[in-house]
C-alpha cells in the first residue's frame, strides 16, 4: 500500500460528509448513546451520565508527546490532546488525576473552536506529526465538530484515536475516514476483571468488536519514508500483575480474529497507581517472568510487528498532570 499524502477527512470535508456526520453525532447527545454505556442523558442540556461530561469537551492537557510508540511520536512528537473524564473507572489508572476527578476537570471545558485552535497549534507551532486524541470515546461528537472547524483553518495531519476500546460500533463507523490511526487498548480477556477493576460491563466483547471495526477501517499500519504512521491499527496490551490482563487469550484472539500481522505494542509500564496499592492483586509491578512470558507468547503466535517496552518503563512513565509542561516522560520502547 502506497503512502497516503492527504488524510481522508479533507475529502470528507470537501464533499460535505464531515459536516453531516458532525451534525448526526451531536444530535445523539440529546439522549446520549455515544459510548456503550448508553446513559440516555441529554448532554446538550448538560445532563451528566457515567462520564460526568456535558456538551462541551473537557481538555486537561495539550502537548507534544514524545513517549508514544516510535511511529506515533517520531522525532517531533505526537500532538496530544488529553481529554478529561472517562467512560471507565480503572482502579490503577495512571491518568487518574484527569480521568477520575470530574469536579476538578470542570474548569477545563472549552468549545469546539478552541479545540480546533489547539489542533492547529500542535500542527503549526509545535510541528507535531499527528493529532493524538487520548480517551476520546465520550467526546466523539465534539471531536468531529472541532475537526470540521479545523480543516478550513489548515489542518492536514493524521488523526490518532487513542482509546480504551470501550467504544460504540455506531460511533466508530462515524469516524471511518476521519481517523487515520487507531491506537487501541486490549485490556482484559475476562469480564470479571473488567467489572472489578474498571467498573465496565462486557469489556471483552465490546473491545474485541471495536478493534475489529477499527481494523476494517484502516487495516495494518502504514508508515511514511520516515517511519511515521499515516494509517492503520496499533493494538496496545498492558501487562498486569498476576495474569489479570489474560495476555495469552487476548493475543491469541488478536492473531486469529484480526491478523497475526497486526501491529502490537506490549506495555510493561504498569505500576500501582491510584487505588491499586490497596488492592492486593494489583499492588505490585510486574515481574521479569511475567514480562518474559508475554514475549514468548508473541513468538509462539508469530506476531512480529510492533514494539515492546523495556522492563523498567514503569520507572520513567509516571505522569503528573499538575506539573508544568508535558505530563509524561518518554517511555522506553524497543522494536520487536
Amino acid at each position: 500500500m502506497g503512502l497516503i499524502v492527504e488524510p481522508e477527512y479533507i475529502a470528507l470535508y470537501k464533499s460535505g460528509e464531515l459536516e453531516r456526520r458532525a451534525r448526526a453525532l451531536e444530535a445523539r447527545l440529546r439522549s446520549c448513546d455515544i459510548c456503550p454505556r448508553e446513559c440516555g442523558v441529554n448532554r446538550l442540556k448538560n445532563e451528566k451520565g457515567f462520564c460526568h461530561s456535558g456538551s462541551l469537551p473537557t481538555v486537561a492537557a495539550v502537548c507534544a508527546h514524545h513517549g508514544e510508540e516510535p511511529a506515533i511520536s517520531g522525532d517531533r512528537g505526537s500532538g496530544t490532546i488529553f481529554f478529561g473524564n472517562c467512560n471507565l473507572r480503572c482502579a490503577y489508572c495512571q491518568n487518574h488525576q484527569i480521568s477520575q476527578n470530574h469536579r476538578a476537570q470542570s474548569k477545563n471545558q472549552i468549545d469546539h473552536q478552541a479545540l480546533a485552535s489547539h489542533m492547529l497549534y500542535l500542527q503549526d507551532e509545535l510541528g507535531c506529526h499527528n493529532i493524538n486524541f487520548v480517551s476520546p470515546s465520550h467526546f466523539v461528537p465534539q471531536l468531529v465538530k472541532a475537526v470540521l472547524a479545523a480543516v478550513p483553518m489548515g489542518l492536514h495531519i493524521p488523526l490518532v484515536y487513542n482509546t480504551s476500546s470501550y467504544d460504540s460500533i455506531e460511533t466508530l463507523k462515524a469516524l471511518d475516514g476521519v481517523v487515520g490511526v487507531y491506537l487501541a487498548d486490549l485490556r482484559y480477556a475476562s469480564n470479571r476483571w473488567g467489572r472489578r477493576f474498571s467498573r465496565v460491563p462486557e469489556y471483552v466483547a465490546r473491545a474485541r468488536d471495536a478493534i475489529k471495526e477499527m481494523y476494517r477501517q484502516v487495516g495494518n499500519l502504514v508508515v511514511d519514508e520516515n517511519g511515521i504512521a499515516r494509517r492503520g491499527l496499533i493494538v496496545r496490551h498492558l501487562i498486569l500483575p498476576n495474569g489479570l490482563a489474560g495476555s495469552r487469550e487476548s493475543l491469541a484472539w488478536l492473531a486469529a480474529q484480526v491478523s497475526p500481522a497486526v501491529t502490537v505494542s506490549i506495555m510493561a509500564q504498569y505500576y500501582p497507581a491510584h487505588r491499586a496499592p490497596q488492592i492486593p492483586l494489583l499492588a505490585r509491578k510486574i515481574t521479569s517472568p511475567e514480562y518474559e512470558e508475554v514475549l514468548d507468547i508473541l513468538d509462539e503466535l508469530g506476531m512480529e510487528n510492533g514494539w515492546v517496552q523495556e522492563m523498567d518503563a514503569s520507572d520513567t512513565y509516571q505522569p503528573d498532570f499538575a506539573r508544568e509542561g508535558p505530563p509524561f516522560e518518554p517511555a522506553l520502547h524497543r522494536r520487536k
